[in-house]
């Protein structure tokens, strides 16, 4: 008998961001299985909760039926009220894909609020899920979760839909929201010491922060490189697929990931990535996949795209390796069958 479920989530489950594509992906995977699974849509205000998106969000978890389990998405579990979280009727299972106190540019007020508010809730739940070993550990060792209370289910993989055809001259492609975590203006300012060389560029992703936005795009006048660099904002999965199969080289200068789901994309095209040494990044690309650099080095970051951009032989050396590690990713299938074991557990 496979236990019936609910997955709580905040806002729009179509927003085009990793989290968002993964608790999709995996929704869609519990119920492919069979499997009995409400999805419960919550206000968006979370994590940062008006009082009646977290009013709502406990009535609604509240009135599920006593036989189900409930995931809970990460800014949920991270904030919801902990009193409501205690007392709930239900098991529920916590998604982190990382923790909230580990984000970029905050205060150090509000990290402690947030660091202690998710290290209580997590006393609560039943179990953890994570998409890597790296948020495993950060679990284990700043959050006090017991390691046997976490499971790990790496993300899903889509297979190419269209074959790879380089463009010339080699695109770099980067795929991330524009937000300062991303660091795509590490990666400007990088491309801007290589114009001596044959490229050019394109970051997808959606407008996260708009203030961040405007100053990518000031970023392009400022470093001559409004002809090279287009800043393409969201773009259609058919457009990401004819940008990943002209690309040549994949760069995310990330300051932090919980997982990244774009470097498994980026692996299964067969691309050379380039990225930092930073959160989960080092657990997710292969070493022969590219270069990883410390955050926030443009130097660093320009150094490892030029080794790509002048060695042929390299390039097709990490592009190799990367097809090979992207045909032994997991498909989403597979990831909904490690949750859906979690669940039947409990």
């Amino acid at each position: 008998m496979l236990r019936r479920a609910a997955f709580a989530i905040p806002g729009d489950i179509h927003s085009p961001t990793g989290g968002y594509i993964y608790e999709r992906r995996l929704l869609e995977g519990l119920l492919a299985q069979g499997r009995d699974v409400t999805h419960v849509q919550l206000g968006a205000s979370f994590p940062d909760a008006t009082p009646g998106d977290m009013a709502d969000a406990v009535e609604r978890l509240r009135a599920l039926e006593p036989d189900r389990v409930v995931i809970l998405d990460g800014f949920i579990s991270a904030t919801l009220d902990t009193q409501a979280l205690a007392r709930l009727h239900i098991p529920s299972v916590a998604m982190v894909h990382h923790p909230l106190a580990l984000e970029i540019g905050l205060d150090e007020a509000r990290r402690d609020h947030l660091y202690r508010v998710e290290r209580d809730n997590l006393e609560h739940v039943a179990h953890v899920l994570v998409p890597s070993p790296n948020t495993a550990r950060a679990l284990t060792d700043t959050y006090d979760v017991a390691p046997e209370r976490i499971s790990i289910a790496r993300p899903g993989t889509d297979r190419p839909v269209l074959a790879g055809a380089p463009v010339d001259p080699p695109l770099i492609l980067s795929v991330g929201i524009q937000h300062p975590r991303k660091g795509h203006d590490i990666l400007l300012r990088a491309l801007a010491g290589l114009t001596h060389l044959d490229w050019t560029a394109v970051i997808a992703g959606k407008v996260y922060d708009e203030a961040h936005g405007r100053m990518l795009d000031q970023l392009l006048d400022e470093l001559g490189l409004r002809s090279r660099v287009r800043l393409a904002g969201y773009v259609s999965d058919a457009e990401l697929a004819e940008l990943y199969a002209g690309a040549s080289i994949f760069a995310l200068a990330t300051r932090y990931e919980g997982y990244g789901l774009v470097f498994d994309e980026a692996l299964v095209h067969g691309l050379p990535i380039v990225s930092c040494r930073t959160g989960a990044v080092p657990d997710t690309v292969p070493p022969e996949a590219g270069h990883l650099v410390p955050p926030d080095d443009a130097e660093a970051f320009a150094a490892a795209l030029a080794d790509l951009l002048g060695n042929k032989k390299l390039t097709k050396r990490c592009a190799d390796a990367a097809r090979v590690a992207g045909e032994a990713l997991p498909s989403w299938a597979d990831t909904a069958r490690t949750v859906g074991a979690v669940l039947d557990d409990l």
